[in-house]
């Protein structure tokens, strides 16, 4: 029988949720980023989607990226920046469509559900490009 994992409040604050397994993502272009996997791909089965808890420290940024396929993040707790200069709050769902380009920040902190249909691919903005994110590449 397939497994069950039950994460017990998780709109609390990321910072309180010392009993999660917390990862530093440490590729080029993030900083200050954690992560928890809840799901991950799975070449073998041929399933590119993901799932993850993201928590952004005051200050944290991801990486400027495109997206190959469908993202939703769910807002969990804090304010996370988009680089277009929109902020979202706890509880503002996200979907992102496949193209669509961006850099995540977090001026405030902030916890994140995230789950990508495919991965998404490091990019440079280009010229002209809005990234007003905190961290974003000028």
């Amino acid at each position: 029988m397939p497994d069950v994992t039950v994460f017990r409040n998780v709109l609390r604050n990321g910072f309180d949720q010392t009993e999660l397994p917390w990862v530093p993502w440490t590729e080029p272009g993030r900083v200050g980023v954690e992560y928890v996997v809840l799901w991950g791909p799975d070449p073998a089965q041929d399933q590119d989607s993901a799932s993850l808890l993201l928590r952004f420290p005051p200050g944290a940024h991801g990486d400027f990226h495109e997206h190959l396929g469908h993202e939703l993040m769910l807002v969990l707790d804090g304010t996370l920046d988009h680089s277009d200069g929109r902020r979202f709050h706890r509880g503002d769902l996200v979907v992102e469509e496949p193209g669509t380009r961006h850099q995540m920040s977090s001026a405030e902190g902030c916890t994140v559900l995230a789950v990508r249909a495919r991965p998404a691919a490091a990019r440079t903005p280009k010229p002209g490009e809005i990234t007003t994110g905190v961290g974003a590449a000028a």
